[in-house]
């Protein structure tokens, strides 16, 4: 069985949010998918593990931000690769709030909705929720952040807690990829990494002393050869 055959499948790059009280949380998704117009309602799939699942579940509400092709790696290792749990996501983060009080991202973002619960689908490793819309606004225009883009273009990785979670290959053209530990992000010599400049064939040991790992901050001491 060829799962690459779901590569073929289109996915988007979002920002899911919601709340507790006063407590706000929010993550990463890439599945978000309109159901009906009338009413407009939408669908996500959250880890049952994750925070924001059971913020989710205690409100009955959240917000989708929806990222644009400029989104940088840190901020998608911000809300990609921690948990609300240790850290407050949304420190440093510029965003406001939904009529309902939830966390939307206003950097780097091309709108957001606010939706209410109106139905859990228990799948398995993850909560499938469909969410009557109840506010909806366009920030500003341009390309939305596709899965293909973040993996063909930006060259993101996915967490193995993701529904879409494949692992991938150990060498490409003969030279060592090596991945960060603490984050999942695989340096691939053959691509390089355009969010620091490094260029396509810079191979794992001739990066500079100072290079960090685009997602998460972490030093190449964190990484591991893949293998």
């Amino acid at each position: 069985m060829d799962l690459k055959a779901l590569h073929t499948i289109s996915y988007g790059l979002y920002v899911i949010a919601s709340k507790d009280g006063d407590e706000i949380n929010g993550q990463i998704a890439n599945t978000v998918f309109q159901i009906s117009n009338d009413p407009p309602t939408i669908a996500i799939s959250i880890n049952q593990q994750n925070l924001t699942c059971e913020f989710i579940k205690k409100s009955g509400l959240f917000a989708v931000s929806v990222l644009s092709q400029e989104t940088p790696l840190s901020l998608i290792g911000q809300f990609g690769f921690k948990s609300g749990r240790d850290v407050d996501k949304f420190q440093g983060v510029n965003y406001q709030t939904t009529p309902k009080g939830l966390p939307y991202l206003t950097d780097d973002v091309l709108s957001f909705i606010e939706a209410r619960v109106i139905q859990n689908v228990d799948a398995g490793t993850h909560n499938i929720f469909v969410g009557e819309i109840t506010h909806a606004e366009v920030l500003k225009q341009g390309n939305p952040m596709t899965y293909a883009y973040y993996h063909q273009v930006k060259r993101g990785s996915t967490p193995p807690s993701a529904p879409t979670y494949i692992k991938e290959s150990e060498r490409r053209n003969g030279m060592d990829i090596y991945e960060c530990t603490i984050c999942g992000y695989r340096y691939d010599p053959a691509e390089g990494d355009r969010e620091n400049n490094i260029l396509p064939g810079t191979l794992f040991e001739e990066l500079p002393d100072d290079w960090v790992c685009p997602v998460c901050g972490a030093g190449k001491d964190a990484f591991e050869k893949v293998g």
